[in-house]
Order: structure tokens, then sequence, then C-alpha cells
């Protein structure tokens, strides 16, 4: 753990902008804690890792919010692209990183912010911290936690790390397979749950409301659209080939990164054959934009944060980051009722597997499979479509589930 942290520092010193955010941002937490003692009397702390935890842990402190307005919530994040798109999010009383996991920082930390109790997403499992909040008696949960024999809580050498899982008062798991897991290992203070980013995907579909006209007079009269999200550069070029070999389809493209280099090799990689969503919103004539957003094939949306209200107007949705780390959010477009298509890295998703289990989703490798299953997706986008908005359905609940079981137990 250590070693880790001494790498971050040497990269921040080498110059990597990502590392110098984070070593500035968790060695300015405390001070910034001290700064508000006054006005912080007892908080929940969340923690979650980055920005796809941070959307686990939102409906509950939302709901949270609501209900209770008098109850101080903090957030931490230990990645800088967390922190900074969620810097100033309205419904956390502080947002701070959480300081490098050593015992010292953990006391520190913990003495400056004196949390009521404590929540942590998914896969934060901090070892300092988790023995600090044991010692002191403070409620700590998990929730949306997944685990897989592989693990190293349940290596011959992990021993020590499975012991931490004892440190929480309650895990909430989002499968059965997961508390059958932990029950094995001697852990039993474990419930399913579920998943509550299934709950924030419903709430921002029925909360849609971002003025997309553009993208709506893109779709107008199309019946093949496809919305591809989060892509990357091996997705984008698999989706080039497929749109020369098919001219009846329309793709809005969303690419995970709007960076110059990234906008400049999707031009080269489409030949001209697209518009960009920030050129055709500068235009002021509203007849010219029409026509020319009616007439293209292919819109590039280089601006952030419109995906999740974009998946309304395609038929099928392809996710991108399976040819990388991992597949990027697929509910989000199931939730829509929309057939998804992705790359080949994501067996460390559960929602993605449980489309395909589905018939809802399917998996590519290489061009021919993208080209069968876009086919098939967009021919029967309809009846695939339905068994991905059922599977979503079936899903819903964890909110409920955690929120009633942690804070009605504790009033």
């Amino acid at each position: 753990m250590h070693f880790y942290f001494l790498c971050i520092r040497i990269a921040a010193l080498l110059g990597h902008k990502k590392a110098q955010q984070l070593v500035r941002g968790q060695r300015e937490t405390i001070s910034k804690l001290k700064e508000q003692s006054a006005t912080l009397k007892s908080p929940i702390w969340f923690h979650a890792a980055s920005v796809g935890e941070f959307e686990q842990a939102r409906p509950l402190i939302e709901r949270l919010r609501r209900e209770r307005p008098e109850q101080q919530i903090v957030v931490t994040f230990f990645s800088p692209s967390g922190y900074e798109a969620r810097k100033s999010y309205p419904h956390a009383d502080g947002i701070y990183y959480l300081p490098f996991a050593t015992t010292r920082n953990a006391k520190r930390f913990l003495e400056a912010l004196q949390p009521k109790m404590a929540i942590f997403v998914k896969y934060e499992f901090w070892p300092a911290y988790l023995r600090e909040l044991n010692k002191r008696n403070i409620p700590t949960y998990s929730i949306c936690s997944i685990f897989r024999p592989k693990q190293l809580f349940f290596l011959p050498w992990g021993k020590l790390h499975l012991r931490l899982l004892k440190c929480f008062t309650h895990l909430y798991v989002q499968d059965q397979a997961s508390r059958v897991l932990l029950a094995k290992h001697g852990v039993a203070n474990v419930s399913v749950a579920g998943d509550t980013r299934f709950d924030r995907m419903m709430e921002l579909r029925s909360a849609a409301t971002k003025d997309l006209t553009l993208v709506s007079h893109f779709a107008q009269g199309a019946q093949r659209v496809i919305v591809a999200g989060s892509t990357w550069p091996k997705d984008e070029t698999l989706l080039a080939q497929f749109m020369q070999t098919d001219p009846s389809s329309k793709l809005i493209l969303v690419p995970h990164e709007i960076d110059p280099k990234h906008m400049h090799f999707i031009f080269r990689l489409f030949q001209g054959r697209m518009v960009r969503y920030s050129a055709v919103s500068a235009m002021t004539d509203e007849i010219s934009r029409r026509n020319i957003l009616q007439q293209a094939t292919i819109l590039l949306v280089d601006t952030i944060g419109l995906l999740s209200s974009i998946y309304r107007f395609g038929q099928v949705a392809y996710i991108g980051g399976g040819f990388g780390v991992g597949i990027h959010n697929t509910i989000e477009a199931a939730a829509y009722g929309m057939p998804v298509v992705f790359g080949p890295n994501y067996s460390h998703f559960r929602e993605a597997q449980g489309l395909i289990d589905a018939s809802a989703a399917r998996s590519i490798k290489n061009y021919s499979e993208l080209e069968a299953a876009l086919t098939t997706a967009l021919e029967q986008h309809e009846l695939l479509g339905a068994k991905a908005a059922e599977y979503v359905q079936s899903e819903l609940g964890a909110t409920e589930k955690i929120y009633n079981d942690i804070f009605n137990r504790q009033s």
C-alpha cells in the first residue's frame, strides 16, 4: 500500500497531471476539514473511488437529503476524475479527496471529521481507515460490493485482508454468489441488496429534461439510429466500418474523451461524413441547422453530460470500453429499453452478463461479430429492447432496501 502511494508521489514529481491533482488534493483535506469543523456536526461520510461509484451512492445521498435535510453529508473521492467532476455537487456539505490510507492519515482524518457513520462504495476497502473506524466503534457499511473467488481476500496469502471485511458493520452485496462466497470464508454480516445504479438510471430516464432539440432533428424520420456511448478508438474504428456498409442507419457518437487529439482521430476516421454537435449548436439559422442535421448520417456529440439523455433517440446502443480495461455503463441504455452491444472485456460487470442472459445484449470481438450483432439488434430492436427493459425492472429496489436497513435502523 505504501509503495503504491509512493509511486503516485513519484508520478506527481515527474509531471503526471492526475497524480499531481491527487497528491495536492489529499494533502489539503485535513486543513479544509479543520476550517469547517465549526459547521460540520456528526456527518454521514460516503466514500467513492470515482464518478461511477459515486453514482451508486447518489440515490442514497439524495434520498437522505430529502427525508432528513438536517443530516450533514460528506463525500470523499480517491480519483481526481471523480473529485473534479463532482466537487460542486449540491447535496453534500463537504467534498474532499481522501487522504492516502496510512494509519496516521486515517487517525487525523477521522479526528477532524468525527463522522456519525461511514459508507464505502463497491471496491473501496482501505485497511487503515477500516481499522480506525472499527476502533472508534463507528458504524461502517459497504454498499453495492461484489466479490469473486480470485480477489485477494480469498487467496491463501490474503487472510489479513479477509479479516478487514469483519470491520464492516454490514456489507450490502450485489448478488447471491457474493454472499455465498463470503459466508464460506466466515463473513456472515452480509445481505444481498442489488445495485443502486439501476434505481439511479431509472431516475435519470424520468428526469431527462435537457434540451436536445438538435439530437431530435438529427434522428427525426430515421428508422435505424445507433447511439454509441463512451467510445474509444477501437470501438470507433469498428463503427466507422459498419457505417460504410449500412447507409440506412444513423449514428450518434458520444466518445469517452473529447480532447483535440481524439477529435482529430474521429474526423479522419469518418472522413468528413459527420457533423459536430458544438458546431451545429453555434449556428444561428434554424432552417439551415435543421437541414444539415437531417441530411447527416453521423452526429458527433462533443459536449459532456448529455449521454444519459441521448439514449432515448436511438433503437440500439453500442457501449464503448470493451476493447480496453472494461465496458462503460450499459444500464444507462438498457433503462430506455434498448438492446446493447459491447466489446469482449465485460467479465467484471454483473449487469452486462445479466443483459446477455436476458437476450438483450451481445458481446463482440471483431468486425464480423459487430456487423451481425448490430444488424440483428436493429431488425429486432422492439423485441430485444423489451427484454432489456424487463431486466432493468427486475433489478430495481436496492436503494430502498439499503436505505431502510441502514437509516431506519439507526433511528
